[in-house]
């Protein structure tokens, strides 16, 4: 399973808006679109279409994690990836802010997790950390199933990243869009900076907000490559001829 970066952000909307505002959810296509282009608790802030969110929405459902409820003037959307993937609800909150704010630390998880989930410590978010980073593979071992079958056997759902110069935690990112570059810096980021008195500390600082810049950056070219790929297959429907077409 590897969603694109539209469907990421769709999906974390929707697993945000269930827990944090039961009152207003499933969301119609109008509320999702908002939900999915709020400035706050979202990097990047993206700035998503109506078409965009429904083509993501096809494509979610197609792997059955999201769904369409039809008791209403005007179709909503819900979320099913706790019981397609087997998640605990701490596991699922932890997902969720990663699908929403891309790569954080145990500690930045639990200051912002205070709407989703009520983790007691730094302890118990890197526990759920752990649970999501080794779970089996699928065939390896059996994974403890659901009431629907599901099982925890999935993969890996997150990784571990390589600490940033002068960071105290290291950050862990999410795995639902693919495998995500984790290798070690070079040797010249890892070693201390040379002591230049107080300057010293800024230079880390500027080092860590340039590798911020190129994480939201790199973030937001695989929006732009996923909105490039869905009009290269528009485009290339439209181009089928009728004969084309009934082949």
């Amino acid at each position: 399973m590897t969603l694109d970066a539209i469907q990421l952000r769709v999906l974390g909307a929707l697993i945000e808006k269930e827990i944090a505002t039961p009152e207003n959810y499933p969301l119609s296509l109008n509320a999702l679109v908002n939900a999915c282009n709020q400035r706050s608790s979202r990097d990047p802030v993206l700035t998503l279409t109506e078409d965009e969110v429904r083509q993501a929405l096809h494509g979610l459902e197609d792997l059955e994690l999201t769904s369409t409820v039809h008791d209403s003037r005007v179709p909503k959307y819900e979320h099913r990836i706790r019981t397609v993937l087997n998640l605990r609800r701490d596991e699922t909150a932890v997902l969720c802010l990663l699908m929403l704010r891309g790569p954080q630390t145990p500690g930045e998880l639990r200051s912002r997790a205070d709407r989703l989930y009520n983790f007691d410590d730094i302890t118990a978010v890197a526990g759920t950390l752990e649970r999501l980073a080794s779970r089996p593979q699928p065939g390896e071992e059996a994974g403890a199933e659901n009431a629907a079958g599901a099982t925890s056997a999935t993969g890996p759902l997150v990784v571990m990243m390589t600490r940033q110069p002068g960071a105290r935690e290291s950050r862990y990112m999410h795995l639902l869009g693919g495998p995500v570059a984790v290798s070690t810096p070079p040797d010249s980021w890892s070693r201390p900076l040379p002591d230049a008195g107080p300057s010293t500390g800024s230079a880390r600082e500027q080092l860590a907000a340039l590798q911020e810049e190129l994480i939201a950056t790199r973030a937001t070219v695989a929006v732009l490559e996923s909105r490039i790929a869905r009009l290269e297959s528009f485009h290339a429907a439209e181009a089928l001829s009728p004969a084309d077409a009934l082949e």
